[in-house]
Parts: C-alpha cells; sequence; structure tokens
C-alpha cells in the first residue's frame, strides 16, 4: 500500500533532536503505526508494540530492563503499561539525551495524570489527527491557504476550490475509509466502535457495563459542533452529571472528542466558559449520528462544520502550532464558528453549507469584527466556486480552498 506522507513528521522529528522523549497520541486508526514505521527517518529505530502480549507481558515484567536498550526506541501502544512510563523517567534522567523514546498510543497521555507528571519536563507531545484532505491528496507541499491568507490577506487563483461534497464527510480523515480501502463503511465504522468500547474504554476506564456508555457516545455525537451542556447530557441519557463527566473524561483521553474553548477578551475566563464539543472525525460522528444520507440529515450543516473542523485542527496543529483554534457566541445575538488567534492577531471563520449565500450571512463575521480590532478579516467559507471580496475586511472563500 502507498504510505501517505503526513504534515505532522517535520515537528515531530525536528522535536526527537530536541527532546528525549515524543509522545505521539490520537484516536485509534489515525495511521500512527504507519507512520512511524513508516517514516524513511524512522525505520532505523527500535519498533515494539504492546499489542504483542509478549512484548507486553515482558514490559510488566521487568519494565526497567525493557527500556535499557541503548538504541533509539520506539514503544507503540504504550498506555497499556503504566509500569512503563516510571521507567522511561529513571532511564531518561540517568542519561538525557535527545531522540531516545517515542510513545505512541490511543489515549492522550495529557490527561492520564500519572504518566504526564512521569514525563513532565522530558517529553514533547503530538496529535496525529485523522486525514485532512491535503493530506488525502497528497497536496501538502504547498503552504496551507489560510496560514498564507492569515500573513498576507492574499491569496493564489490556482488554488483548490473543489466543494466538499456529502460523499466526503461520510467518509471522514480515517485511512481506512478516507482512502476507500474498505468496501462497506459503515460495517467498518460498526467494528471501530465496538473495538473502542471494548477494548480502549475497558482499559482505561475499567468500565464493567458499557451500555450506558455507547448510549452517551452517540448522544454526543449528535451534538457535535454545539455548546456542551454536561446537565443536558445527564438528562438525555437519564445518568448523574457525575458519571456523565467521567465518560466525557474517558471519552477525550481516547481522542474521540475535543472541546473547542471560547474566544474572549480575558483569557483566564475562556476556563469558565462552555465549550464547544467536536467528534474528532466527520465520519465516525455520521456514523454513530445514523446520517445515512448526509446531505438530506438534520445534521448537515454540523457534520459539515465537524468535517472543517478537524480540517483545520490537523493544518494548524502539524503546520502552524502557535496559532489557537477558538469559537465565538454572543447567545441569543451572535455567533462565529471558529476564530483562529496567532499573535495579536485574528481571523473569523463562518461556515456556510451552500454554494450560495447572501448579506445575513455575514452578520455574525460583521459583529466579531466590530467588537474585536485585532481581527485582520472575516472569512465566510461556503460551497461555492470562486473567491470574492464582499466587503472591508470580509471575504466569500469557497471552503475547499479554506481547507487546501
Amino acid at each position: 500500500m502507498t504510505y501517505f506522507d503526513r504534515e505532522i513528521s517535520d515537528l515531530i522529528l525536528a522535536a526527537a533532536a530536541d527532546m528525549p522523549v515524543i509522545v505521539l497520541t490520537g484516536m485509534r486508526q489515525t495511521g500512527k503505526s504507519t507512520f512511524l514505521q513508516s517514516q524513511k527517518e524512522l525505520r532505523s529505530w527500535k519498533y515494539v508494540t504492546l499489542d504483542d502480549f509478549n512484548q507486553l507481558a515482558a514490559c510488566k515484567e521487568n519494565p526497567d530492563g525493557f527500556v535499557a536498550s541503548e538504541e533509539h526506541m520506539i514503544i507503540d501502544e504504550a498506555q497499556r503499561c503504566p509500569e512503563l512510563f516510571v521507567a522511561i523517567k529513571s532511564s531518561v534522567d540517568r542519561k538525557r539525551l535527545p531522540g531516545r523514546f517515542i510513545l505512541s498510543g490511543s489515549a492522550n497521555f495529557l490527561l492520564m495524570k500519572g504518566i504526564s507528571e512521569s514525563l513532565a519536563g522530558r517529553a514533547a507531545y503530538f496529535n496525529m489527527h485523522p486525514f485532512t484532505r491535503r493530506e488525502c491528496t497528497k497536496k501538502t507541499a504547498a503552504p496551507p491557504f489560510i496560514k498564507t491568507f492569515f500573513e498576507t490577506l492574499s491569496f493564489s487563483t490556482n488554488q483548490d476550490t473543489t466543494p466538499v461534497g456529502p460523499d466526503e464527510i461520510r467518509r471522514g480523515g480515517i485511512p481506512p475509509v478516507a482512502l476507500g480501502l474498505v468496501k462497506d463503511s459503515d460495517l467498518w465504522f460498526r467494528g471501530y466502535e465496538q473495538t473502542y468500547l471494548e477494548r480502549d474504554i475497558r482499559d482505561l476506564g475499567r468500565i464493567g457495563d458499557i451500555i450506558p456508555f455507547r448510549a452517551l457516545l452517540r448522544l454526543l455525537s449528535l451534538r457535535t459542533g454545539k455548546i456542551l451542556s454536561v446537565s443536558e447530557l445527564g438528562r438525555d441519557a437519564r445518568m448523574r452529571s457525575a458519571a456523565v463527566s467521567n465518560y466525557l473524561s474517558l471519552m477525550e483521553v481516547s481522542c474521540i472528542f475535543y472541546r473547542l474553548a471560547p474566544f474572549l477578551e480575558n483569557r483566564a475566563t475562556r476556563l469558565i466558559k462552555s465549550p464547544k464539543v467536536y467528534m474528532s472525525d466527520s465520519g465516525l460522528a455520521s456514523f454513530l449520528a445514523g446520517a445515512d444520507d448526509v446531505e438530506k440529515d438534520p445534521l448537515y450543516g454540523a457534520l459539515l462544520e465537524t468535517y472543517v473542523a478537524q480540517n483545520l485542527t490537523g493544518i494548524l496543529h502539524s503546520t502552524w502550532p502557535k496559532a489557537e483554534l477558538f469559537f465565538w457566541n454572543i447567545q441569543g445575538r451572535h455567533e462565529v464558528d471558529f476564530v483562529i488567534s496567532a499573535g495579536k492577531k485574528c481571523i473569523a471563520v463562518e461556515i456556510k453549507g451552500s454554494s450560495r449565500w447572501d448579506r445575513q450571512d455575514l452578520s455574525g463575521l460583521k459583529a466579531f469584527l466590530a467588537a474585536t480590532p485585532q481581527c485582520v478579516a472575516g472569512i465566510l467559507a461556503y460551497n461555492g466556486p470562486s473567491p470574492i471580496s464582499v466587503g472591508e475586511r470580509l471575504w466569500a472563500i469557497p471552503i475547499g480552498m479554506l481547507i487546501s
């Protein structure tokens, strides 16, 4: 099978030349293992996976001996042996050299208290997102549109303006489905859900009865792109808020969804305002929400927004780590889907799924521009054919161009 280059590779390799430990996380099946075994610069590293029962048993039996090798070492599915991290801490403290270990797994080690404390000051963390459209189409040589536009407020006329179709949203970015390697995507996603519930969640949370967890997962998929209300989720799932919060933490640890913070002038208040919630992959979200015909489904707008969000987060984290993604909402008055902030400037982005737009669609962007002097541009991202300036600091840009 052809190997598809990942944009995050440059950041990971640069960090490995500087830090003793690299931690690579991400939701299951986003291509972490393929990257670690296929990236040419990593082929000389010793690779082990704790999916192998014998390797896992050896690691649990003698974690210090397991990591005693002088070679550069990649340990995949590292979260399966928590004892490993103390051994790595001791080994690194005895011999602190760059590029000693790359640890990978389908759990966010930053959110696992004991592990993150063991690696504090010793590790750099990266998240491998589902494939972006840039990666799927092998068009990563050119810098991303959004970064160039942010810096220059100009764009090339030969950039991709191909509309985002419902099939693309339904496929999402998990490689086997996104690259068309499976014939029946529903069957594949059903197996993915089963593996996720029976292995990852039971490993992480030791949950005996996964039926309520599965129900909450599906309810969460129906709320992708919405402001998170734990109490509302609990009411619909008939669960206490404490249990809902615990289950959400497990989903977040396993990278199945993420929270998007609100953009506020006072940075401290971002911690106390309700975030938006996004499923990490639009294809998985479509399956879990039962959106078989995405274009005609009531969730179409939210699923398109989820697809754009996964592309923007993948692009920013891989090519522009100093940029941050937020949303803006003045309850009952105005909202903007995304705000990209870097340094002292920002750009606002509103998503519209149709190929046409009208002046009313600009109202949220205009309100944000009026309230935010440091905003250099407002973008109405629509599924039309061409970019156009529609006012002072306002552009209508094809979604395909936005994520190119």
